[in-house]
């Protein structure tokens, strides 16, 4: 590691040491009073402990109680995280772009090498490919963001996990009617209703149904959403628990896709002339249910079950020309699959069994079938293409996946102030592909590959004093290729590219955390080296094919913290340093280029920062300020091109008003205050020169929230 980040780790280390150190002496014995600080739970490394107290990097953000947004889009909630860098590309038809230290960084839609929970229900489908579409912000209570080591106990592709839950119901029934409207004639409508249980074995109940449509930023970008949620909870006598949740999201998105540096230059709102005659879409159903299971028998036993299935079907345009489809092998210009995906998970948890010891033993069940089609995105009409209608069949197949992931977990107090917790999970992942479309010089492509690794984990953590932990912790990633990122292969041929390689890593963290009288710390210095890692090897024609890097190399600090300034006045503040670059060079394949040892992985930026203020009563007005600062971001392996550095500010306003049974809610607040002009996300490699797809501009919402209880 380098001489100055060395240098910074000790400063820190020495910093927050003194900081307790002056904490727990600046009073006089006779008058010193017990720090007194709340107790945050943490779920997301399954270990029972308090945040302060667990060994891994991991930040919980809690559902706001005052309304301060639509309510949409994860980025609205999930902000000031170092790790995190959570993109909002204005375009509903490809989600949010979203990586964690870097992983997940090359994908051109969705979520890649990212665990994604609602629930404790996966919302990441077994071949690793997620989306945060299905989260519902209107019925959420809280969610944990895992990052670094430990994030590897969640198996395949858990570069990083986040897990998020739905309120409970609780107290009177009651109703929530809520409005948001905004730039771009954005309109929401959402219903919530809610109640809790006054007896045991009777469930309490969230139901919680929207409706969210815009006109888009740009041409082309106008975009309908549906999305329900329901969660039934039951408090069984006997002291386990039953939760049982449904999840349902349907939308239609055109897709305005990315524009060159000289069109974002001359006018970011537009769409590429050119593709307009593609009418480029998709549409997106999918419905999921799942239950979870809790039963403690005794002081040292207990058990957890889980069991889920789901239903995803997609049709999406692309803009690929007539003449690229003359090539007989090629599969189409309209993706159509109808994917069926379910699993379980069995979990045996004992304590002091042994002195000062709980064990946890396990295994996942993951699997996944899917109808896969493509079809020629035009009719010819006079001899000519008509696009953006379904034409003739050029890909018909069955893909299947399925895993059975055992693992076990264990922690061990083994002095008053020192404790190890370890994990070791078996990760295997089968692929399987019948190919029935066989004409002419088109063969078959059907092909099956499996990927499996041993994942070690281990931290052992140092309660330095009640203020402050420091640990030292390792683990091994594992991350295999997607069932869209193997579709295609980088010559051009048809079938399924199964030399992609799953990658593999070993990440190192050095951490510390505080709780005091001058606010909540983290630091966290960590190393990551990943071998055969996934990076794209160009997107063209509306489509993206990846190969393996040898090896490629993380390196990186965070720093977070928050304090209770006054009465009801928060700060917040965090920065993130990624180096992420590749350690090897990689050959030039065909009309790939080379990329250069020391070349920094495209589609992640370097440095982040954000500071947040706000006054939060329990009633009343409330407001608050953030802002935040996002390093330029490269946008191909060989960095000829970069997404420029941005600064955007954002406030709120609301008031909170309660009168016996009603509540009223409402809000105001305008985002990029300053008006800046930046991309939003990056297309990594686009083989067309368009990288860059735009914010927002100034823009403002505002909305009314009227609850009812009975």
């Amino acid at each position: 590691m380098p001489f100055w980040k060395i240098n910074l780790l000790y400063g820190c280390v020495a910093m927050s040491m003194g900081l307790n150190s002056s904490l727990l002496w600046a009073a006089e014995p006779d008058t010193q009073q017990p720090l007194q600080l709340p107790t945050i739970k943490v779920e997301a490394t399954r270990t029972d402990t308090s945040y302060l107290q667990t060994p891994a990097s991991v930040f919980r953000v809690d559902a706001p109680e005052q309304i301060q947004s639509a309510q949409v889009n994860l980025t609205e909630l999930v902000k000031g995280i170092p790790s995190l860098q959570l993109n909002n590309r204005e375009n509903y038809a490809q989600d949010l772009q979203l990586s964690m230290r870097g992983f997940g960084a090359r994908s051109t839609f969705g979520v890649r090498g990212i665990r994604l929970y609602v629930d404790g229900i996966p919302a990441t489908m077994p071949d690793g490919q997620g989306q945060t579409s299905n989260i519902d912000l209107s019925s959420l209570d809280h969610l944990e963001v895992l990052t670094g080591p430990f994030s590897s106990l969640y198996g395949n592709s858990s570069g990083g996990t986040i897990l998020t839950t739905t309120k409970e119901g609780r107290g009177k029934d009651s109703i929530e009617m809520s409005y948001t409207g905004g730039s771009h004639n954005k309109n929401r409508a959402g219903l919530v209703l809610q109640g809790g249980s006054e007896h045991a074995n009777e469930p309490s109940y969230v139901i919680s149904s929207s409706y969210f449509d815009t006109d888009g930023y740009r041409e082309h970008s106008d975009a309908r959403k549906v999305l329900n949620n329901a969660k039934l909870t039951w408090d069984i006598e006997d002291g386990s628990k039953i939760n049982w949740i449904t999840n349902y999201v349907k939308i239609n998105a055109n897709d305005p896709q990315g524009l060159t540096r000289e069109l974002w230059d001359e006018n970011p709102k537009q769409q590429v002339p050119f593709l307009k005659q593609f009418d480029v879409r998709k549409n997106i159903e999918q419905t999921q249910t799942g239950v979870t299971w809790s039963k403690p028998i005794n002081d040292q036993h207990e058990l957890y079950m889980m069991g889920y299935w789901g239903n995803r079907q997609v049709t999406q345009y692309q803009s690929i020309p007539a003449t690229a489809q003359a090539n007989p092998r090629h599969a189409g210009g309209v993706i159509d699959f109808d994917r069926n995906y379910y699993g379980a998970d069995f979990r045996w948890t004992g304590k002091e069994l042994l002195p000062n010891t709980s064990i946890s033993l396990g295994v996942a069940l993951d699997s996944m079938d899917e109808q896969r089609k493509g079809y020629e995105n035009f009719v010819l009409m006079s001899n000519q293409p008509s696009y953006g209608v379904k034409g003739n069949l050029r890909r018909n197949e069955d893909n299947s996946l399925w895993n059975i992931d055992p693992y076990l977990q264990a922690s061990w107090q083994f002095l008053p102030s020192w404790r190890v917790d370890t994990g070791l999970r078996y990760s295997n992942v089968h692929y399987k592909s019948k190919d029935h479309y066989i004409a002419g010089v088109n063969g078959d492509d059907s092909g099956k590959h499996n990927y499996s690794k041993f994942l070690p984990s281990i931290a052992l953590s140092w309660q330095v004093v009640p203020e402050l932990l420091a640990y030292v912790s390792y683990a091994k990633g594992f991350e295999t290729p997607t069932f869209t990122e193997m579709a295609y292969r980088p010559d051009g041929s048809g079938g399924f590219n199964f030399d992609l390689d799953a990658s593999s890593s070993d990440t190192y963290e050095l951490g510390l955390k505080s709780q005091n009288q001058l606010g909540d710390f983290t630091l966290a210095v960590f190393q990551t080296k990943t071998k055969d890692d996934i990076v794209s090897a160009g997107a063209s024609n509306g489509r993206t094919t990846f190969r393996n890097a040898d090896k490629t190399l993380r390196e990186g600090i965070e720093l977070t913290w928050n304090k209770a300034l006054w009465r009801d006045l928060v700060a917040n503040a965090s920065y993130g340093y990624l180096d992420a670059t590749f350690d090897s060079t990689v050959p030039a394949v065909g009309s790939v280029a080379e990329i250069a040892s020391g070349n920094l992985i495209p589609g992640i930026a370097k440095q982040r920062a954000y500071a947040a203020v706000a006054w939060k009563p329990n009633t009343g007005f409330y407001g608050g300020l953030d802002a935040q600062y996002n390093d330029k971001i490269y946008v191909n392996d060989t960095n000829t091109e970069a997404a420029p550095s941005y600064t955007t500010v954002s406030a709120y306003t609301g008031y909170l008003w309660t009168l016996n049974d009603w509540n009223v809610n409402a809000y105001a607040r305008v985002d990029n205050m300053l008006d800046k002009n930046y991309v939003g996300s990056v297309i990594v490699n686009d083989g067309n020169g368009r990288f860059y797809e735009p914010a927002d501009g100034r823009n403002w919402g505002a909305g009314i929230k009227v609850t009812k209880q009975f």
